[in-house]
């Protein structure tokens, strides 16, 4: 769930540089495969354990580092073609940054509820 949460992120700060360029001649609109992004998110968090190291120079059982932002930068295609070489549809972006703004949100809160989840069940401990 946290990695969901940085993913996210990530992808709201690539859709808000993308709004914030939209008058920038040449400029070419970026993303990320969400879909992609959140296999190797379940990938570098999945059900089989780690191996622990207990010192900083082990090597990672992750090949990927964990990283999020070790998933490819793409590039969008624009449904039409403006007369400056700028690729970003404001219409597009705006959709996609309130999508995922929602879904951030919704993440947030399922991160939320399993933290109550976990210190409910700590405090049964005592």
């Amino acid at each position: 769930m946290e990695m969901a949460l940085g993913i996210r992120a990530y992808r709201q700060q690539l859709i808000a540089s993308n709004i914030a360029n939209a008058d920038t001649p040449g400029y070419k609109a970026i993303d990320i495969d969400l879909n992609e992004a959140m296999k190797k998110a379940q990938y570098t968090t999945g059900s089989f354990p780690g191996l622990a190291t207990t010192s900083p120079s082990h090597i990672a059982s992750d090949p990927a580092g964990g990283s999020y932002k070790g998933v490819a930068i793409k590039y969008q295609e624009p449904n039409q073609i403006s007369a400056d070489g700028n690729t970003v549809e404001m219409d597009v972006e705006r959709s996609k940054f309130s999508d995922n703004a929602i879904m951030y949100q919704f993440t947030l809160d399922r991160v939320g509820g399993e933290f109550k989840h976990m210190l409910e069940l700590l405090r049964d401990l005592k």
